[in-house]
């Protein structure tokens, strides 16, 4: 487990990124810090020293990645959860389980990641999987517990003087934006539902969404569709299944 970084900040120097911020989102493959884009989304274990090093002193604003909400069995921590807290798998992916996220231990871990991502220099958090009272979690969690769970990760993040944003849980937007920094949602125009996040635009705070392609051939018709049906205060991205260093925005 990772040391205990807590601090305190002001929340005035917490990145609180207004509609339109550009963006990059790369998870996988050697990091391409060369674009010309305010902020990167980078994985949190996976990316390099130096790609994060090179990115703060060309000025850009790092996020960092992790699963809040799911187990994935090759994290450096993935022995660290309790097994009581392992429920199904994630349909579709690989490795990867529902969380308790009621459980003390799992917030316990995820505080951990917070302060790895204090201790790496991110900027900024992207927890993903937070919507797990939405599947099939086997743990029968209610719509309260992911409110408690999203506030408590929104809080520790705070704490520890990093922006946060909400990832997908449209049913609870309006819930949650009050204690987001800002959204990012995938494939609002395919499933005809980028009004749902809205209230982070009307509360002035950046969206950031992106739709994906199968082949990147393909890129650019989709580009030329998306663009035109999504909300022209998004800051939209096309990118492969894998996010790869691919880009491709609506500039």
């Amino acid at each position: 487990m990772w040391l205990f970084l807590a601090a305190c900040t002001n929340d005035a120097e917490r990145w609180a990124p207004p509609p339109g911020t550009t963006w990059q989102w790369q998870l996988s493959g050697q990091v391409d810090t060369g674009i010309d884009v305010a902020a990167y989304d980078v994985d949190l274990f996976d990316a390099p020293d130096r790609a994060i090093d090179d990115l703060r002193e060309a000025g850009r604003v790092v996020i960092c990645y992790f699963s809040a909400g799911s187990h994935e069995d090759w994290r450096d921590d993935a022995g660290d959860f309790p097994e009581a807290a392992l429920g199904e798998a994630l349909d579709g992916w690989a490795g990867e389980r529902w969380l308790d996220t009621r459980d003390s231990t799992v917030r316990s871990l995820m505080e951990a990641r917070l302060d790895h991502a204090v201790q790496r220099g991110c900027d900024a958090v992207e927890p993903d999987n937070v919507d797990g009272y939405a599947n099939d979690n086997g743990f029968d969690l209610a719509a309260s517990d992911q409110l408690d769970y999203n506030r408590f990760l929104a809080g520790a993040a705070h704490d520890r003087g990093l922006s946060v944003g909400l990832k997908n849980d449209l049913d609870q937007v309006r819930e949650l934006e009050p204690d987001f920094d800002w959204a990012l949602n995938e494939e609002c125009v395919a499933y005809d539902e980028c009004a749902r996040v809205e209230p982070f635009i009307d509360a002035g705070k950046a969206v950031f969404h992106v739709e994906y392609v199968d082949a990147w051939a393909d890129a650019e018709a989709l580009a030329e569709e998306v663009c035109a049906a999504r909300p022209a205060s998004f800051s939209t991205l096309v990118k492969t299944w894998d996010l790869g260093r691919e880009f491709l925005d609506c500039g």
